[in-house]
């Protein structure tokens, strides 16, 4: 059960997954998405609703955009505290913010908030004590891609030269038309205007299907 509460924290769920998985984090897309599809599978890791599960194909993604991984200057933040993220349960989650990470799109200069979960669940798990958490929005939401925003797991930079990968975005598990996750809703500093044609798409489960 370590990586079901795990995930309840960084992956935002209340359930989650029974094994040490740890293709979150990996800048591998390959292996990240054969763990994703994996892990949606498995009757006890899935977060699809069961009338769903049967009929699972796999999930929906964009085709690989290499001009979405991009070099990102990470700044390490200081003197910062804890504070609660709301959720889309009305819950909250508590975060640090860690850093801050600018880069460009389209030649526009960006910034997205870095964060790290609650000292206290990371003590008890330390293999997972080195996974920031970037949760954040872009202007498909809603449209090509789930209205909450979608999520980045980064190891914990080394220096001050990051890359972000976008294809790695996911969604949270509330996207899957369950009410048993509380999904950290990203933060409005980390709505990007541009779109991120990149990652998971939007995902139809049962009542939204007609």
């Amino acid at each position: 059960m370590k990586r079901l509460f795990f995930t309840t924290f960084l992956l935002l769920s209340v359930v989650g997954l029974a094994n040490s998985q740890t293709f979150y984090g990996t800048t591998d897309l390959k292996t990240f998405r054969e763990g994703r599809e994996n892990e949606f599978r498995n009757k006890t890791e899935t977060p699809l609703k069961d009338e769903d599960f049967a009929e699972f194909k796999g999930l929906n993604y964009f085709p690989e955009n290499k001009k979405l991984v991009v070099k990102a200057i990470f700044k390490r933040t200081s003197d910062e505290r804890y504070f609660q993220m709301p959720t889309s349960s009305g819950k909250s989650k508590k975060f640090v913010k860690y850093g801050v990470l600018s880069f460009k799109l389209n030649g526009k200069k960006q910034t997205l908030n870095v964060y790290q979960a609650d000292a206290e669940v990371l003590k008890k798990y330390p293999e997972y004590a080195d996974l920031l958490f970037i949760p954040f929005k872009d202007l498909t939401n809603g449209t090509k891609t789930y209205s909450g925003g979608r999520y980045i797991d980064l190891k914990t930079p080394t220096d001050n030269e990051v890359t972000i990968n976008f294809n790695l975005a996911y969604n949270p598990n509330c996207a899957y038309g369950s009410d048993r996750y509380n999904c950290p809703i990203p933060p409005k500093e980390n709505a990007l205007r541009v779109k991120i044609e990149a990652g998971e798409k939007i995902y139809k489960y049962s009542n939204e299907k007609h």
